[in-house]
């Protein structure tokens, strides 16, 4: 395994974060607008003959039109922004497709870092005290790991493992465009966003370079929960894995309507909170209406009670909402970040947080094929719709976790743990819990993982099969974002004496938290 080297700018930014709130660019697309490009101008001379109509994929003007896109920056570092995000919001093949360019994906996004690149390095000499980065935005995607609405309940429109090439493909681009961030933006789906942090890890290692990765969801309606089912703690915990630098909130809302899910991840995560909100809530014709003045009001409010380390505008705001911003924040301290307690903390769709206090935490185990002879009839005949009653059932009744078990000998694990998990995250009374993914085959394990929203649990892993291997699956544990039950085994089996117990385990225990990264 490749160890990455680590850039300075990762140290650079915490050392800027600890003295000053840094701002962010306003909206791109709000910008685009403004310059009326037709049909031809999208296509420019290279695309000409494309087959498929490109208005409005404001992705491909990086190639056919970059002096828009430069001038946008330019504009942006000039209003007071520190930080320029890439206009490469839905530059992955996925997105790409709905106009025939998935095969320029890599292109795209490489140009698109190239731009703010130069744009930032400019400011960066003229003001060599206060360096300007470039961090590469990376959306959802078109395709939500959630939506079951255009398929069967069992079944999605994608895949894990397609939106990790995708991703892998557009951060392999905007890391060798030379971005000094990445930034998956705007995460309407929390599994989306963990398919996108597993492909930022691959290409990691494959560049061998490491850097800082900022993240920020949005909420689907005023409950305050994205598409996927989640709030500021439970997205917070979902993420917290990967060891972002930031976490933050933008779009959907405008920032008075933002003002509580601010307040609550601020005081919910020990790192850095950014915050770029729409300028208010769209019109009747899909336009925004909050001014700068509105907005720097409501920011500056969040600034003097603490919330904020980084902070910008999204959809409908402009150069002038960004250096109205930069005015109202640029007297405060930036927030410091809290000392919180190292508990447990899984999540569903709700946070689980298993306190000192706390009482026993219920793991359900009926929807177990080998601990309920009923659940496994149902499973075995096919009959999904009512094993996943079995799991209502199992929440009702008081389950804090609810442990799946597929692992029968004529059943295709794999293709019943995917099926499963898929069913049963779509439904927001059982979603809500954490899941724990139990199974003695690690194909089984991984398929689960790829379907299971927030923060799950791994059941089980051990060293049975020795060290290398225990490792090896360990990671992948921490990568997939799960927490992870150990067996008492070793090399020589089973432990049948305390004294055995307790060796695996502290021999377990070192190489989780020394050599893979978990907490303790």
């Amino acid at each position: 395994m490749s160890v990455a080297v680590q850039t300075n700018t990762a140290d650079l930014l915490r050392e800027l974060l600890a003295t000053r709130i840094l701002i962010l660019d306003g909206a791109m697309g709000t910008m685009i607008q403004r310059h009326k490009l037709d049909e031809a101008a999208f296509r420019g001379d290279r695309f000409a003959n494309h087959p498929m109509k490109v208005s409005g994929c404001n992705d491909l003007i990086c190639l056919t039109q970059p002096q828009v896109i430069e001038k946008i920056h330019r504009e942006y570092f000039e209003a007071g922004a520190d930080i320029a995000e890439t206009n490469t919001f839905n530059a992955q093949a996925i997105s790409l497709a709905h106009y025939g360019l998935e095969e320029h994906a890599y292109e795209i996004n490489k140009a698109a870092a190239e731009i703010a690149r130069r744009a930032a390095d400019e400011f960066s000499a003229r003001t060599p005290a206060r360096p300007r980065f470039v961090a590469g935005s990376i959306s959802s995607t078109t395709k939500l790991l959630s939506d079951f609405s255009k398929c069967e309940l069992t079944s999605r429109l994608t895949t894990f493992d397609e939106l990790v090439e995708a991703y892998k493909t557009q951060v392999l681009g905007l890391i060798d465009g030379g971005v000094d961030i990445l930034f998956p933006e705007t995460a309407i789906d929390t599994l989306n966003v963990k398919a996108c942090l597993f492909a930022i890890e691959q290409a990691f290692e494959e560049r061998g370079i490491r850097l800082p990765v900022m993240t920020s969801f949005t909420v689907a309606d005023m409950s305050g929960r994205s598409v996927s089912g989640h709030g500021p703690e439970s997205f917070w915990i979902s993420v917290e894995h990967a060891g972002p630098l930031s976490v933050g909130i933008n779009c959907a809302l405008g920032p008075k309507q933002m003002r509580p899910l601010i307040e609550s991840l601020a005081a919910a995560a020990p790192i850095f909170i950014s915050a770029h909100p729409n300028a208010g809530l769209p019109n009747a014709f899909g336009e925004y209406d909050e001014s700068p003045e509105e907005m720097a009001h409501v920011l500056r409010e969040w600034a003097d009670n603490g919330w904020l380390n980084i902070v910008g505008g999204c959809c409908g705001t402009t150069p002038a909402h960004i250096h109205a911003i930069a005015q109202a924040v640029r007297e405060f301290t930036p927030r410091a970040l809290p000392k919180l307690p190292e508990y447990t903390r899984l999540a569903g769709q709700e946070p689980l947080v298993i306190r000192p206090e706390s009482n026993f935490t219920m793991v359900g185990e009926r929807t177990n094929v080998t601990g309920s002879r009923k659940f496994a009839k149902l499973v075995l005949s096919g009959d999904f719709e009512a094993a996943g009653a079995v799991a209502r059932e199992q929440v009702t009744g008081g389950a804090n976790i609810l442990d799946i078990n597929m692992d029968e000998a004529l059943l295709d694990g794999e293709q019943a743990m995917t099926k499963f998990v898929n069913l049963i995250s779509a439904e927001p009374d059982v979603a809500r819990i954490p899941f724990m993914i139990d199974s003695s085959k690690w194909s089984v394990i991984e398929a689960g993982l790829k379907c299971v929203q927030g923060k799950p649990v791994v059941n089980s892993i051990s060293l049975k099969e020795g060290e290398e291997k225990f490792l090896e699956q360990a990671r992948l544990v921490r990568r997939y974002g799960a927490a992870v039950v150990v067996m008492a085994f070793d090399e020589g089996g089973q432990a049948t004496s305390v004294e055995h117990r307790v060796q695996i385990a502290d021999r377990i225990y070192k190489l989780l938290t020394e050599e893979v990264g978990f907490s303790p």
